[in-house]
């Protein structure tokens, strides 16, 4: 039997993070050597010794700063952090030569990939479009790394996406999208809905899989392991 991957957790004292650690915990290719988070007095860079992968789900400002840690570590990362650029993150990533790898999902929920993947097909026969994101009041950015994602992908297709797009936060919510295209005499709605933080692990344990293995060192999109 192979070895375990050995996976530190950034941002491991919150929501997402503590999900994360029990869903590595209870898979039987992983093993979780690391827990980092200002709130356990745990940083980052003394936890990447001897791992072979960094999942991130902290904050805007933390995420980049976190990443090119674990690369230069050679450590692969997985990213479910959002509101930052990443095309900077891709810069600084291709800029640090030790071959480790970096995914990047706005959305780890396979039935959120799957509502992007049907949106890029409606987009050219139904072009103009609204997207309305809702999500926990905690949530820092908006509109959501999932929205963006999803209008960069109808955009691609020739679709028109309304601006702006529409972010709701809430006490009581985790993580939904609707996406509302409007033609003469009709509409057609397609919408995800997240009720528990469990809908994303086996997006998360799949990147943590495969990121070694990616064909390009930074990659973006849950699409491109499915």
């Amino acid at each position: 039997m192979a070895d375990p991957i050995k996976v530190v957790v950034s941002g491991a004292a919150g929501r997402m993070g503590e999900t994360v650690c029990g869903a590595v915990e209870g898979a039987e290719d992983m093993e979780l050597v690391g827990r980092a988070d200002p709130q356990l007095g745990t940083e980052v860079a003394d936890l990447l010794e001897g791992a072979d992968v960094m999942v991130d789900f902290t904050t805007p400002e933390a995420a980049p700063v976190n990443v090119p840690q674990a690369i230069g570590a050679g450590v692969h990362a997985v990213v479910g952090s959002t509101g930052f650029d990443l095309d900077d993150l891709r810069r600084t990533v291709e800029g640090i030569a030790t071959g480790a790898n970096c995914f990047v999902a706005p959305n780890f929920a396979i039935g959120a990939v799957l509502m992007m993947e049907v949106a890029k097909r409606i987009a050219p026969q139904m072009p103009e479009v609204e997207i309305i994101e809702l999500h926990s009041d905690r949530k820092k950015d908006a509109p959501s790394g999932t929205a963006k994602r999803t209008a960069e992908l109808i955009q691609e297709a020739g679709g028109n996406v309304h601006e702006p797009i529409h972010s709701v936060r809430l006490p009581g919510l985790v993580a939904h999208q609707e996406v509302t295209f409007g033609g003469e005499g009709q509409t057609l709605s397609i919408r995800h809905d997240s009720t528990d933080r469990s809908s994303f692990m086996p997006g998360v344990l799949l990147a943590v899989r495969r990121v070694s293995q990616l064909p390009e060192r930074f990659v973006i999109g849950l699409e491109n392991l499915l």
